[in-house]
């Protein structure tokens, strides 16, 4: 039997005894437009029908269930309460009853899933509907204006708020559900602006999420002008586009052309705020499609090719890379693993309206990640709306699963670099004074000092947990990988109210690609709080990476290190570590000086190869730490249970206060110990430069020459006339260059080959190129943002 809304109104406010079970969204009435698009609203929270009984979907079930009740038994109901849990007192406080309203949250989606312990039980519904009325009396309401934290009052509240509308509207008093619309009417007019700051346009993931709150809002009020209100406002028609979520920005909060994602003006966010966007406006695209309010702003290509140049290269099966995670990788509840998933839910989500040559392409990468990562089941991270998508793709057979990317990937717009092979991926976190070495804040990140100072990440297929597992509260924060530091004690960041970033002093980060394939990148540190200065690069090839620093130099009287690796070896690891043929010890604690290794090798992890040899230190250590320690949130607090993980450090020790001091080294990921003794011998490739003029290797198998020249200088016969990254590739009769300016400082920068041209193939057209038996390429840099010109020649 169908009820009327104010049957069902009238029932629910005379306390009906009997269980009620929520209205279903497919008895929505058909000629009621804001009926049927709130039971799509609803399936979306609840994942509609399913099979209880298949295992994926009970285990799902099991983790909705516990967590519902856990929190629907510990609420407090006696008279006078000024919360509803303890932990969230008092809930006047915006980051209480913030989190009181995602708890509530949680407990009416099992109250509306059918198979829970809470499903359709009228004490839950009347205590639901009690717990809002208080929250609302107490906390979120229209007398109240902001204080503390603007994202409880404009994003957190209501989100959860408007959620829990849409799963109990059938039973609330149409005075409690006008006094929560005029609350949110409040706090979130619209999608276009910061309601404690007018003129602040709202950007990126925070428009994204505002846009979902309004669209509920009118739904839930039957106002057609609100939910238009909505869908321009990612489109933000209100200010001719110049916020939309479907425009390339140049600089600031969204997405760029090269694949970059930005947020808070200054991090590279593609992870967490990145996803965010694509999860809430995919699914406001979802809810109105077919609709009079339907998404049809042609733009939208900017989010479908987001899929492929912004998340596919930073997604390892499955597993999202923590260089695009900013601050999030010090949250206990939300590691690499679970933002990947969630990312992966929101791609599958967008494929639903897609076109279908995205949507093939993206279920196939999908089903990819999906079934290579065994280590943690994407069943295990996500809640029964994504896992109903993600089963229908899994086992289709007419979907193939994809492969894993390839290829070298310069984010330059957000100062990454990802350079992809078969078996593993390396990923580079770098920082310039366009963007931040770090963020922290609000308690979170409170040991993110290096994070931005060239930490390098290296991802094997047959370790998806190195970051994920225990990582960040146990590593030591002043040897993280591919860092170079002053080894000062520091203080924790981001203990105040508020977000805030550091951006170094330097110009140069970032680097050029060459075919998609081959990479070299620079970045000049100017270290925080230090004179510590060095130049550094990296040269990514086929199943190797040179890593190349010089001009390390402090005067503050303490010693500086380069970290080579500090890999987790998890709870128990004693994997063996061999330098030079010879197998060092595996006890914890120990340690040695290598004064001229030339190679090393870990197993499990891969090789390492010294062409300069040491001074190089090795050291075996167990670390405990609790996850409190690096985030102490109002939200995203960690706990302080203890943490113990292995590790196995090697790192460069330039001694007190150096003057010119360099290294350099070779990573060969996934490579064996036989392997590495053979590359330490043959040394397929050549350091040609390691100097502050220039830094360059050479491979004559691949034909291979790249460097980086800090200023006018010439190496091998390859010489620019300004600072600028360069590569050439010679074989097969053809010759393939790269050339990019990382530090955004030139107009022009020329290049001469040390080999003759008889002919261009193909030029981009900022490359202009004098053929002859020393030819000269002409390259306009300026304004092109640090990307790559290319061009082919014979």
């Amino acid at each position: 039997m169908q009820w009327s809304r104010r049957q069902a109104l009238a029932l629910a406010g005379a306390g009906a005894a009997a269980t009620v079970l929520p209205l279903a969204g497919s008895a929505a009435a058909a000629d009621d437009p804001y009926a049927t698009l709130l039971a799509r609203a609803e399936e979306q929270l609840t994942g509609g029908a399913f099979d209880a009984d298949d295992a994926d979907f009970a285990a799902a079930l099991t983790a909705l269930d516990t967590q519902a009740a856990a929190w629907w038994r510990s609420v407090d109901t006696s008279a006078g309460r000024t919360a509803l849990w303890a932990d969230l007192a008092p809930a006047s406080d915006p980051a209480k009853f913030g989190q009181s309203y995602q708890r509530l949250r949680t407990i009416a989606t099992a109250w509306a899933t059918r198979g829970t312990s809470l499903t359709g039980d009228a004490a839950v519904l009347a205590g639901l509907l009690d717990a809002l009325r208080l929250l609302h009396d107490v906390g979120y309401n229209t007398t109240r204006a902001e204080s503390g934290n603007w994202w409880y009052w404009e994003i957190g509240a209501p989100r959860a708020l408007m959620d829990l509308c849409v799963l109990l509207r059938v039973h609330l008093s149409e005075t409690d559900l006008a006094s929560y619309l005029a609350t949110v009417a409040k706090f979130v007019p619209n999608a276009d602006r910061r309601t404690n700051y007018p003129t602040l346009a709202e950007t990126g993931a925070n428009r994204a999420d505002k846009a979902v709150i309004v669209a509920l809002r009118g739904l839930l009020s039957g106002a057609s002008d609100v939910v238009a209100l909505a869908r321009d406002g990612i489109s933000d028609v209100r200010d001719a586009g110049r916020n939309s979520l479907f425009r390339y920005v140049t600089s600031g909060d969204g997405f760029y052309a090269d694949g970059s994602f930005v947020q808070h003006d200054y991090v590279a966010y593609t992870g967490t705020y990145g996803s965010v966007l694509l999860g809430s406006a995919g699914q406001l695209i979802a809810l109105l499609a077919g609709s009079a309010w339907a998404v049809t702003d042609a733009g939208v290509t900017v989010l479908y090719e987001a899929v492929e140049r912004t998340f596919s290269p930073v997604l390892f099966d499955g597993v999202m890379m923590d260089a695009l995670r900013g601050r999030a990788v010090s949250r206990e509840r939300a590691r690499d693993h679970t933002d990947g998933a969630t990312a992966v839910a929101n791609i599958l989500q967008l494929a639903a309206g897609a076109p279908q040559a995205y949507a093939d392409r993206w279920r196939a990468a999908a089903k990819g990640w999906i079934l290579r990562n065994r280590e943690t089941p994407y069943a295990t991270l996500v809640g029964i709306p994504a896992l109903a998508t993600a089963k229908a793709v899994v086992a289709d057979p007419a979907i193939r699963p994809a492969a894993r990317l390839t290829g070298h990937h310069v984010f330059a717009d957000m100062d990454r670099v990802v350079h992809r092979r078969p078996a593993w991926a390396l990923a580079l976190s770098l920082s310039s004074q366009r963007i931040a070495a770090y963020e922290a804040g609000n308690g979170e990140n409170l040991h993110g000092w290096y994070t931005g100072d060239g930490m390098t990440y290296v991802y094997d297929g047959d370790d998806l947990d190195a970051f994920g597992d225990g990582f960040w509260p146990t590593v030591d924060p002043y040897r993280l990988p591919g860092t170079t530091v002053d080894t000062r004690a520091r203080v924790d960041l981001g203990t105040a109210g508020g977000t805030s970033t550091y951006r170094p002093k330097n110009a140069v980060a970032g680097g050029a690609a060459l075919g998609g394939r081959y990479g070299a990148a620079a970045m000049e540190l100017t270290a925080e709080g230090s004179t510590l200065h060095a130049k550094k690069a990296w040269f990514c090839l086929d199943n190797a990476v040179v890593a190349l620093g010089c001009d390390i130099r402090a005067g503050d009287g303490r010693t500086i290190e380069t970290v080579v690796e500090n890999r987790n070896l998890h709870a128990g690891g004693a994997p063996a570590l061999t330098v030079d043929g010879h197998r060092q010890p595996a006890d914890q604690g120990w340690s040695a000086e290598l004064t001229d290794a030339r190679w090393a090798h870990l197993d499990g992890t891969g090789g390492y190869v010294f062409p300069s040899g040491g001074p190089l230190r090795a050291l075996r250590e167990e670390r405990t730490g609790s996850w409190r320690d690096v985030n102490t949130g109002a939200d995203t607090a960690g706990t302080t249970t203890p943490v113990t993980r292995r590790y196995a450090t090697l790192w460069f020790d330039h001694g007190v206060s150096p003057t010119a001091a360099s290294y350099a080294y070779v990573l060969l990921p996934g490579a064996s110990a036989t392997t590495t003794a053979s590359w330490s011998r043959s040394r397929p490739v050549r350091v040609l430069a390691n100097s502050p003029t220039v830094q360059a290797v050479a491979c004559s198998r691949l034909g291979l020459l790249a460097a980086h020249f800090w200023a006018a200088g010439d190496v091998d016969g390859l010489s620019a006339d300004g600072p600028g990254t360069v590569l050439v590739v010679r074989r097969d009769g053809g010759v393939s260059v790269a050339v990019a300016d990382p530090g955004r400082t030139a107009t022009t920068l020329t290049v001469r080959l040390p080999f003759p041209v008889r002919a261009v193939v193909r030029a981009d057209d900022t490359v202009q190129v004098r053929p002859g038996r020393r030819p000269v390429l002409t390259v306009q840099v300026g304004g092109s943002r640090g990307h790559t010109h290319s061009a082919e020649l014979a």
